[in-house]
């Protein structure tokens, strides 16, 4: 059985909601699942220069990816993970991990918050539609 490398790496990142770094909180979106899987797929397909898809699952919310850092060329290992959230939203997380290396300069965080931003872009995600994960949604208060 093989390890996966993204937990076995020693220059990675991953978005969780309480990161200090903006960059890698993820995102909440009060937009269908479909719309943010697709525009995802796009994204990784054709809007960000040195990624490749290698694989993904619609029904498992999975995208696994491959790109290659600006500055030194190294290649990182990408997962994306796109799920239902307990409140019915569309979250999306993601780890990278750098392959071989034993620092990154910042270069996962970097690209996972491209990433980000790119999909909020093509989203047209308003503010709106950008949730707050460490917060109940105002319906529900």
């Amino acid at each position: 059985m093989s390890k996966d490398p993204i937990a076995t790496a020693r220059a990675r990142a991953q978005t969780d909601p309480q990161s200090p770094d903006p960059r890698l909180r993820g995102r909440t979106y009060a937009i269908t699942f479909d719309r943010v899987w697709s525009t995802a797929l796009a994204v990784m397909q054709e809007g960000l220069r040195r990624w490749r898809v290698l694989s993904h699952d619609d029904q498992k919310g999975v995208i696994l990816a491959e790109a290659r850092t600006a500055l030194l060329r190294r290649d990182v290992d990408i997962h994306v993970r796109i799920r239902l959230d307990e409140h019915g939203q569309t979250r999306v997380d993601v780890r990278t991990a750098l392959r071989g290396a034993h620092g990154d300069l910042g270069s996962t965080s970097r690209l996972i918050g491209s990433f980000l931003a790119e999909l909020d872009r093509r989203l047209g995600a308003t503010p709106s539609e950008i949730l707050d994960p460490t917060r109940p949604p105002r319906w529900t208060a």
